[in-house]
Formats: C-alpha cells, structure tokens, sequence
C-alpha cells in the first residue's frame, strides 16, 4: 500500500536530484570537528598523489641523463610520497567511515523515534514493511555514500582540477587536446545521469513494496497456511519482487552504458593525445620525463573522471534514498502534542468525559463510528461497554488513549481536555488489556515488567498471580524467563490474555481500560480473572467492553452503543427490564446459551 508521504507517477520523476541530499545536513552538523579532519587527510592525499609523478619524472629524466648525481635521493623521495599517500589514505578511510557509520546509526534513531511516536493513522496509509525498508535498505545506501562515495568523489574531484592544472603545466599544447574531449564526456553523463535517477527511486520503491509484502505474509503465516495459500503468496511475491528486479536491471544497464561511454571516449582521447607527446620525444622538444609526466597525470585525471561517472550513479541513488527518509522525516502526525501542554493534576481522581463526540475513521470517512455521543464517568466507576460488533466500542477506548482526535466533541479527564495535554502524561495513568493481546519476543517476566519497567520481580509475579497467570507461567521450562516467541508464538490465546492483563495490573493506574479482557480465557481461568479485575477495578475508575454478558453484570452501569450511538444505559436488570437491544443480546447470550448448555 503506498504511503501518503511518498511520491507517485509524474510527481516522482521530478526528483529533487542531488539536492535531496542537502536532507542529511542536520546529522552531519553535530560533527564539524570529524568532518574537518577527514578533509584535511582527503586533501593532504589528494596533494601528495599529485606530488608523485613530479618525482617520477625525476627519476626517468635521471635515468635518460645516466650521471645525474640526486638520482638516489629521487628514488628515496618517490618511496617517501608513496609511504605518507598510503598513510593518509588509511586515516582518511578511518575518519570517512566513521563518520558514516555515525550519521547513519542517528538517522536510524531519528527515524525509529519519529515512527514509534505516529498515530495509528499514519499506519493505515503505509505498510510496516515498507518503513523497516527505509530503516535498513535506504540507510544503508547513505552509509555508503557517507562512508565511501562522498570521499572518494571528493578526492577525485581534487585529482582531476589539480592533474588538470599540472598537466598544464608539464605540457600546454597537450592539455589544450585533452581539453576538447571534456564537453564529449559531460553530455552523456548528464543525459544519462538523469534517467539513472529516476531508475534509482523505482527501483528502492520497488525493494520497498517487496520488503511490505513480505512482512505482511510472514506475520499472517499460519493463516497463509491454514487456508492453504502458500502457493498464491509465493505468485505473489515472486511478482513483486520479479519487478524489483527488472527495475534493478534497467538501472544496472543505463549505469553500464554510462559507464562504458564515459571510459570509451576518455581513454580513446587520451590514447590520440599521447601518440602526439610520442611525436614531440621524438622531435626533441619534451623530455621522456615529463611526458611520462604528462602520461601519468592524464591516466590520473582520466580514471578520476570515470570513478565520478560511477559515483555519480551512488550518489543519484543516495538522493533518492535521502528524500525517502526525509519525507518520513518529516511527515506530519494528524494527532500532535499541543505547544505547551497543562499538566494534568495528581493524584488523579479519574473523572472521564465524553461530550457530544463524533468520529469517522481516516480510512472510513462515509461510515460514523461514533456519532454525537455523550458519557460522564465518575471516579472509581465501573462502566460497561456493549453491543453489537462496529457499534463503537473499541472507538472509544481508540479516542481515550488519544490514537485519533475526534471531528467534533471533546474527552476530558478530570476536567481537562486530552488535546491540552500530552499525550505521555495522560496516557501514564491509563492500562490497556486490547482485544488482541500484544506479546512482545522476549521473556514472559520482561512481556509483564512492560507495564512497569521499574517492577521489581516479586511485584512481577504477584501481578501475575492476581491474572492467574502464575500457574502456567512457573511450568514453562524456564519459568519467568522462558523465551516466549514473536508474537508470544509459544504461548496458547488464554496465556496470551492473561499476560496482557498481568502487564496492566502491574501498571497500577488509577484508568482501566479493558477491551474483551477476557474473551480467549476458558470458564474457570475467566471466574479467577474476573474476580481479580473485581479486585483491581476498585478505587479506580474502569470501562470494559464486552461481548459476553456475563462478564459485566457487576458493572455500575452498563452503557449500550448501536451504530456509534448511546441507546440505553443502567444496570444489568434494569435494562433487562427495559427491553430493546440489550435485553434482546442477554436472552441470547443467557436463555439460549442455558438452553443450548441442557
């Protein structure tokens, strides 16, 4: 699925070219001082490469004249050159690389912070696969054009303007031939470069959506095999990633041609020029010297242009690799903090409302989830959520941890509008049990310390037994600290709820909020939860929503929603009373359950 915040058709060819790489500057700011020493040691190389063929020619020139007295030290001089431009080129590697390696592991911060804090809108528009891509595959092509591209695209810049000038200076006449092949070699680059940028993007776009497909199926693997779909999930991936490859080769191939043209022609030019310097040895008017001189420095400036046609094609990917990450960068969230937030007062006392709230989902914006609904919960009471399947329950619990702001009403907690304040401090005050636990791959000691991670392990297990999780949780091979898999694969639905509910008991928050808290659990591990949720829900204020009757009938009020609407609300035999809805789901769920049971 694209995201909102990546370019498409027309929009995305237009690439910002290099210039998206001014993106990286803000993590290169930090450090100046690093920078400044890979430059010096890229210059101070780049100098004494240059130094190199002066003192070769030295050494032909002494050879050619058989006496020349200083024909050792030329020698010793060439090896000295060679030993300080290896010693250079190895700081230089050093410093580059580190810097690379650093700017790249704060971007990877930077990125996994911006997205860990997105409102689970922001998920609706982009897939979990296509965000690990920019993560890994994008940054790991700006850690090699940071750690090496950047580096050796500068020092061949130095190499090709100071061969150049030297080059000059050995010879005039030649370097004026040498000259008319320079606007020969720019025109392909330039033409080429550009398809080759536009390549780039498709291609990392293409890796992208194989990265999300994948995820996708990977995470659904039992369902995918449950259904026996293995065969079309591999057509489609196989397709997908097919694609990413063709768009791969078409830009192998554009950098191929590039890369073959720049070479012919720069190579073939300076083969000419360097059959004319043969002609002036011969007439006597240049010295072998210098035009081995002259040799060495066109060789210089020649594989210096051709490393830049190359580097050019990582840098075009590295700029689309950069705008990708900075389009994440600073895509804007729907739900923000406000400036300056108001601090919500301690000790909470746990008041609750909702006033005339109206929603309609991002994804859904035809259907109203909730449609002008108004709820006060005093502190410490127990309240009910019931209904039909989409009538709005979930939402709430959606609006109340502050996922997504409401189109029209407001929540308050103890008087305070949840949009005044941050959504850190509020949401610290709250426990969730979702509908569908959430188990992290870690231990199941460390799955329960997430509610509280400064728990101590005895308040670990007595969470864990007031969810009568105990039990099961000692028989694990490891107890506490068995490993319980991705996604708490080793662990059975029931053993999955009653961790979640563990996590919350730990949190200790004055706000439960419990969504179908005990639906995976058989009767008697619900009768031992629920009494431990009775427990629990005292002196704080609690909503629970709930399919099955039987779990809320103690509730202080049970509040019945129908399409995103209130339609009746009291106590279980009140509304029983009343008739409508509720009385209609309770003589299902109770007199044809019993009847269904005898």
């Amino acid at each position: 699925m694209p995201s909102d915040s990546s370019q498409t058709g027309p929009e995305r060819a237009k690439s910002r070219a290099l210039g998206s790489l001014r993106g990286l500057v803000p993590f290169l700011a930090p450090y100046r001082r690093l920078i400044v020493a890979a430059a010096a040691a890229l210059v101070a190389t780049a100098i004494v490469a240059l130094a190199l063929p002066l003192a070769v020619r030295r050494v032909v020139d002494g050879f050619a004249g058989k006496s020349d007295p200083l024909l050792n030290e030329y020698f010793a001089g060439a090896v000295a050159i060679a030993l300080l431009l290896a010693l250079g080129t190895g700081l230089r590697y050093y410093l580059v690389t580190r810097l690379g390696e650093r700017v790249v592991a704060d971007i990877r911060k930077a990125l996994f912070a911006r997205v860990i804090s997105m409102s689970p809108s922001f998920f609706e528009r982009i897939m979990t696969g296509e965000v690990l891509s920019r993560l890994t595959t994008d940054t790991t092509l700006i850690l090699s054009v940071i750690g090496s591209s950047v580096s050796i695209a500068l020092r061949n810049v130095l190499i090709l303007i100071g061969g150049m000038a030297l080059m000059f200076f050995t010879s005039p006449k030649l370097s004026g031939l040498v000259l008319l092949l320079v606007p020969v070699v720019i025109v392909p680059i330039v033409i080429l470069g550009r398809r080759l940028r536009r390549l780039s993007r498709e291609n990392q776009d293409r890796i992208a959506e194989s990265s999300g497909s994948a995820s996708e199926l990977l995470l659904s693997v039992q369902a995918v095999q449950a259904f026996t779909h293995e065969e079309p999930s591999r057509a489609r991936f196989d397709t997908i990633t097919e694609g990413s490859f063709d768009s791969a080769l078409a830009r192998i191939a554009t950098r191929a041609v590039m890369t073959v043209i720049v070479i012919a022609l720069v190579f073939t030019g300076i083969v000419g020029v360097l059959w004319i310097g043969a002609q002036a040895v011969r007439a006597g008017t240049m010295t072998p010297g210098e035009l081995v001189q002259f040799v060495i420095y066109a060789v210089m400036v020649a594989g210096s242009v051709g490393a830049l046609s190359e580097i050019w094609g990582e840098l075009q990917r590295a700029a689309g690799a950069t705008e990708r990450l900075v389009e994440l960068l600073q895509v804007t969230d729907q739900v923000q903090d406000p400036p300056q937030p108001v601090a919500l007062p301690r000790p909470v006392r746990g008041e609750v409302r909702l006033e005339n709230l109206s929603f309609r989902y991002p994804a859904r914006p035809e259907v109203a989830a909730l449609d002008h609904v108004s709820l006060t919960v005093r502190p410490g009471e127990t309240i009910a959520l019931v209904g039909p399947s989409g009538a709005g329950k979930s939402t709430i619990f959606q609006l109340l941890l502050r996922f997504y702001d409401p189109q029209g009403g407001r929540i308050t907690l103890d008087g305070i509008d949840l949009r005044d304040m941050a959504r850190g401090d509020f949401r610290s005050v709250m426990a969730l049990v979702p509908q569908d636990p959430v188990i992290f791959a870690a231990s199941a000691r460390e799955n329960i310390r997430f509610g509280r991670p400064d728990a101590t392990d005895a308040e670990v297990e007595a969470a864990a037994r007031a969810a009568a999780a105990h039990e099961f949780l000692t028989a694990l091979p490891q107890g506490y600290d068995t490993y319980v898999g991705e996604r708490g694969v080793m662990l059975s639905g029931g053993q999955k709820q009653r961790v979640a509910i563990a996590r919350a008991i730990l949190r200790d928050a004055p706000v439960l909020l419990l969504d179908e808290a005990t639906s995976a659990l058989d009767a008697e591990s619900e009768r031992a939860v629920q009494s431990a949720v009775e427990t629990l829900s005292r002196g704080r204020t609690t909503l629970v929503v709930a399919h099955r009757l039987a779990t809320v009938k103690k509730a202080d009020r049970i509040v019945v929603l129908e399409d995103g609407r209130i339609v009746a609300e009291g106590t279980h035999d009140a509304l029983v009373m009343q008739g409508g809805l509720y009385a209609r789901l309770a003589r299902l769920q109770f007199t044809d359950g019993a009847s269904a049971a005898a």
